[in-house]
């Protein structure tokens, strides 16, 4: 009950707030990954998970009643939308093996009654070898013939459920671990969704020194991270690193500047095991700034680099 009263009043709060301001969309997608994750199973079955989504999100209720426009509410809005998912995961991956385990005693059930059935066949088959020696050679090969094929029904039977248990534990756990890997991603670098894909956007001033393109020491621990994350993506996603300067200077200096940064970034990348087929690199100087560079703030956020993860089907204008 306590739980039900403060999502009501944050979604009041959240209401009213959006009266006066635009709700990130950050923001309205975390709501309602929590509100999907509490009226799915995950109330029963992960009730930790989703109270540490709850706090998540009421973190970044509270963020944006403070500062609604900041990066960081959106940030914790992301984070909080990305542990509502968790939940729901860590439930649907218990009601998959209650389901399995459901079909197993199924499928048991199912053989016990095929060997009862077949049994009582056998006891038939021995009366009439008793009764008639004439036709007990011929009783006997077609008994023979049915065990036969039943024992390789039953090696099929087993081959084949364990072949999909296979597939749903690979599967399954491939899925944990790229919500986990996400997750991660999302402490160290600003992570959204966008029509081209997902963004990985990581500021200029944590991996190089201004003016060069060599990769800092304390850059490559936040793009191990990165690349943990690429590596758990579906094998056909492709992806792209953009380079992006702000103004200052002449478009000679910055877009060569732009692409030895992203060149930098995506080799540091394939040398931690991403696929180098799947991942490419740009230079867009200072042509696509997300904000005007007017001041040395904006100007420091334009000065970033980005990894996109391509949705499937969309090729990047380079």
């Amino acid at each position: 009950m306590k739980t039900n009263n403060l999502i009501i009043l944050a979604a009041c709060a959240g209401f009213i707030s959006s009266c006066a301001t635009t709700v990130p969309k950050e923001l309205v997608n975390a709501r309602a990954a929590y509100q999907q994750a509490r009226n799915g199973p995950a109330t029963r079955i992960s009730p930790a998970e989703l109270h540490v989504a709850y706090q998540a999100l009421a973190k970044a209720e509270q963020s944006f009643q403070k500062d609604p426009d900041s990066y960081r509410t959106r940030d914790l809005a992301y984070v909080a939308q990305r542990k509502s998912e968790l939940a729901t995961a860590t439930a649907s991956i218990t009601v998959e093996k209650e389901s399995q385990a459901q079909a197993k005693d199924d499928y048991q059930q199912t053989q016990g009654q095929i060997i009862s059935q077949t049994k009582g066949d056998l006891d038939d088959t021995r009366g009439a070898l008793a009764a008639s020696e004439r036709t007990g050679a011929t009783t006997k090969q077609n008994l023979n013939k049915t065990r036969t094929e039943l024992a390789v029904s039953n090696q099929i039977g087993e081959r084949t459920a364990e072949q999909l248990d296979i597939e749903r534990q690979a599967r399954l756990s491939a899925e944990t671990r790229l919500a986990g890997a996400m997750e991660d991603l999302a402490a160290v670098a600003a992570v959204k969704e966008e029509a081209r894909g997902v963004v990985i956007t990581l500021s200029g001033g944590v991996l190089f020194v201004s003016g060069k393109y060599d990769l800092m020491n304390t850059a490559k621990t936040k793009l191990d991270q990165v690349a943990e994350a690429l590596k758990a993506q579906d094998a056909d996603r492709t992806m792209v690193v953009e380079g992006h300067t702000d103004s200052q200077g002449s478009d000679s200096t910055n877009r060569p500047l732009s692409v030895n940064r992203a060149t930098a970034v995506r080799d540091y990348l394939v040398s931690q095991g991403v696929a180098p087929e799947k991942i490419s690199a740009v230079g867009k100087g200072s042509g696509s700034p997300i904000v005007d560079n007017k001041t040395a703030e904006n100007r420091a956020n334009n000065r970033r680099v980005e990894i996109v993860i391509e949705r499937e089907g969309h090729t990047s204008s380079l």
